[in-house]
């Protein structure tokens, strides 16, 4: 045993025998899978086509289950002449048999002129642990391209023949002389409206109805009396207030100019309303003693107490609600 050949009695320690072992059986290993490569056919699904017939070409890969493959992008590549690849399938398992199993992929192609083609060998990438390299199919895609034959003898080209003249009739304009009428008839009706109507509508230049002045007039007390202002301070602000909208209303209501009258001029103006019985005598004097406090508030800096500021407001209101005009509809 000391003077034998084997691989074992030139081992001079025994613990690398583990390791010679493995080397054995990687070597083995890698023996065989370069032996086991992938197997690539390529065909198209006819033998021969016609010029612009649109026509597949499937290509195959026979592999390992651990063994990856990449098929080519053809879509926008030439091959050949005349040869266009129109659009490519998404890869697909055909066949598995335990670890075999055969992947395949669809081309759809086109060829614009007749004759015979040779696309040569198609490529497939392959990948396996540190290997890559690029497999061929095994034989060349050849097909055969017929284009049509004219007999210049017997056709002969022709001009094109002229428009026949075909007589109108009223079912091909129907739709649209019932469309023409209709849009005529809202054109008149919008025209009558507008005529008819045009003053009530303000966009249009028409008046916009007025507000009542006793309306427009509590409206505003109403939002005086929220802003809260002798609560703040704010009383020559609040009795300015106050009185302007009095001035505003006795103009609306009576047709006086009291806003470019003195208090005095006011009251002078509104006599002759309150002889006609249009306002009440007591209403007149609580109206007069408003403006000549509210002058004091504005002009002498007096202060007012909020029984004062209370009494103001209540007298300005009661003055507009019972002497606002009455219309015969309201009275209905």
């Amino acid at each position: 045993m000391k003077n034998g050949n084997t691989i074992f009695n030139r081992v001079k320690n025994l613990r690398l025998m583990p390791l010679v072992i493995f080397s054995l059986f990687a070597f083995r290993f890698s023996l065989a899978s370069a032996q086991d490569v992938p197997t690539v056919t390529a065909r198209f699904d006819r033998d021969s086509v016609v010029i612009g017939d649109q026509f597949h070409i499937e290509v195959r890969v026979e592999k390992d289950m651990m063994q990856m493959v990449d098929f080519p992008r053809l879509v926008g590549a030439q091959m050949a002449p005349n040869v266009e690849f129109m659009a490519e399938f998404p890869a697909d398992t055909i066949a598995s048999d335990g670890r075999r199993q055969t992947i395949g992929k669809r081309y759809l192609v086109t060829i614009w002129e007749g004759g015979d083609y040779n696309l040569g060998l198609v490529p497939v990438l392959y990948l396996d642990k540190n290997v890559v390299d690029t497999l061929f199919a095994a034989d060349s895609l050849r097909i055969k391209v017929g284009s049509f034959d004219i007999d210049t003898t017997v056709d002969q080209p022709v001009d094109i023949k002229p428009l026949r003249g075909i007589p109108l009739r009223f079912g091909e304009i129907g739709g649209w002389f019932a469309i023409c009428v209709g849009v005529l008839a809202v054109v008149l009706l919008g025209a009558w409206f507008l005529t008819k109507y045009r003053h009530r509508i303000p966009l249009l230049g028409g008046e916009r109805p007025k507000t009542p002045p006793h309306i427009e007039a509590i409206r505003r007390l109403e939002a005086l009396q929220n802003q809260k202002l002798p609560q703040n301070g704010k009383h020559k602000q609040y009795w300015s207030g106050i009185t302007d909208i009095l001035r505003e209303y006795v103009e609306g209501r009576f047709g006086i100019g009291a806003m470019e009258m003195t208090s005095e001029e006011t009251l002078a103006a509104l006599d002759a309303p309150r002889r006609e019985g249009l306002v009440d005598e007591t209403r007149y004097r609580n109206l007069g003693g408003l403006l000549r406090t509210a002058d004091l508030v504005k002009f002498a800096k007096f202060t007012p107490d909020d029984a004062e500021n209370e009494a103001a407001w209540y007298d300005a209101y009661y003055f507009v609600e019972e002497t606002k005009e009455i219309k015969e509809e309201d009275e209905k």
